[in-house]
């Protein structure tokens, strides 16, 4: 199962490692600024908000999600067609 707090950490220490104050991240998606410290208390999110926290930090989802410990984002290539 994925650990809430340890996906807010993942957040938190990306956003400082872009240079992106987390504030500022999350209003500029339109979200709430405790956004991330609800989850951390356990509230959820869609999965469309967590994918374009992952987009605005040019990480996957997977990275933040605490599945992989790479952050580069591997997206299809624009010709490939997806399933």
């Amino acid at each position: 199962m994925y650990d809430a707090q340890k996906i807010a950490k993942r957040i938190k220490e990306r956003s400082r490692q872009q240079g992106i104050k987390l504030g500022d991240l999350l209003s500029g998606l339109d979200m709430g600024i405790n956004t991330v410290s609800h989850m951390a208390k356990g509230q959820e999110i869609s999965y469309l908000a967590f994918a374009q926290i992952a987009d605005a930090l040019s990480c996957s989802v997977d990275y933040l999600l605490g599945r992989t410990d790479d952050p580069v984002l591997h997206q299809l290539d624009s010709s490939s067609s997806a399933i």
